[in-house]
């Protein structure tokens, strides 16, 4: 296998989220897998059904506040809107239920969707428009 596909291959596991991957040429077999810090296990299996964010328990230190966190579940480029100029999908006081579109990430020329896994009220946006954000990173937080 062409060193320049493996390293595309390498490219994608990296963006994608994913632990594992292993790809087979004939009889070349290519097994790529990188260890997974603790608690990206659940991103990455949210990442493989849907592009839904993960939503974990936290404790905001600036107020003492308590809500859910919910993080990047793929590396890409954060969008708050469809597109540039629209009105964005959330805002800072908003109620949303579980499903609804909190943002887009953009990864490896996708458009993916991130959708409230719990209902609540979005106190906090993490992330700035159009900037990159990693696995794991926080978008939001919703009490």
């Amino acid at each position: 296998m062409d060193l320049r596909k493996i390293k595309k291959l390498i490219e994608m596991v990296e963006a994608s989220g994913i632990s594992e991957l292993e790809v087979r040429s004939g009889e070349e077999l290519v097994r790529i897998s990188r260890p997974l810090l603790p608690g990206q296990d659940k991103l990455a299996t949210a990442n493989q059904g849907s592009a839904a964010g993960d939503s974990v328990p936290v404790r905001s230190s600036n107020r003492g506040a308590r809500g859910f966190l919910v993080r990047a579940p793929l590396t890409g480029t954060f969008y708050c809107s469809p597109a540039p100029g629209e009105r964005a999908f959330v805002r800072v006081g908003q109620t949303v239920a579980i499903g609804d579109v909190l943002c887009i990430i953009e990864s490896m020329k996708m458009m993916n969707q991130i959708e409230a896994e719990r209902a609540g009220r979005i106190v906090e946006v993490a992330a700035e428009d159009g900037s990159p954000v990693e696995t794991g990173a926080p978008l939001f937080r919703i009490e």
